[in-house]
């Protein structure tokens, strides 16, 4: 049975998660979809960068429907923090997986895909600027702890690999909410 190019770009997702773009031979990636090199670029003409490009898009729309949608929702701030945090442990595999965006800014595939890894991390701060805003904090407030809420969850996502321990990570999702939430005057520099 021939496999459709979305359920080959799902197959592709754990290749390049693992071993990042330079890691992410052809060999490993056919093993992994099960197709041939001539397969792979009827698939994707422009080789292992358009693999890349459609598994980067897979992700994004996936983090969109799974982390910001929560976001998105008409529920009060808290619950809406929580539930994205609910859904960042879920789409991170609990910490387990590593997070594509900071994959793809290292080496080679840096220019490559810069603007497109700018655009996810911008997206993610821009959903969540509102919600604190709407949680009673100033515009510039807001945007700076969404901009450290990124920090904190890509900082425990290498911490967790680093340490191959899911702690850190946990305690930063568990954590977030509030921590996002606190007023000002509780914040300690």
């Amino acid at each position: 049975m021939a496999l459709d190019k979305s359920e080959i770009v799902r197959k592709l997702v754990p290749v390049f998660r693992a071993f990042g773009y330079e890691g992410a031979t052809l060999s490993r990636i056919s093993k992994a979809t099960g197709l041939g090199r001539a397969s792979l670029y009827h698939h994707f003409p422009h080789g292992k960068q358009e693999m890349a490009q459609a598994v980067l898009n897979y992700v994004n729309e996936w983090f969109d429907a799974t982390v910001l949608e929560p976001l998105r929702s008409s529920h009060q701030p808290a619950k809406r923090l929580m539930a994205m945090s609910e859904s960042l442990n879920q789409f991170y595999n609990c910490g387990q997986d590593t997070c594509l965006l900071s994959l793809f800014t290292l080496g080679e595939c840096h220019d490559l895909f810069q603007a497109q890894v700018k655009q996810g991390l911008n997206t993610w701060i821009e959903h969540l600027t509102p919600v604190l805003t709407e949680a009673g904090l100033s515009i510039e407030e807001a945007h700076q702890r969404a901009e450290d809420a990124v920090i904190q969850i890509q900082g425990a996502l290498v911490l967790t690999r680093g340490l191959n321990s899911t702690e850190p990570f946990q305690r930063i999702l568990q954590q977030l909410p509030d921590q996002l939430l606190k007023p000002a005057s509780q914040i300690s520099n």
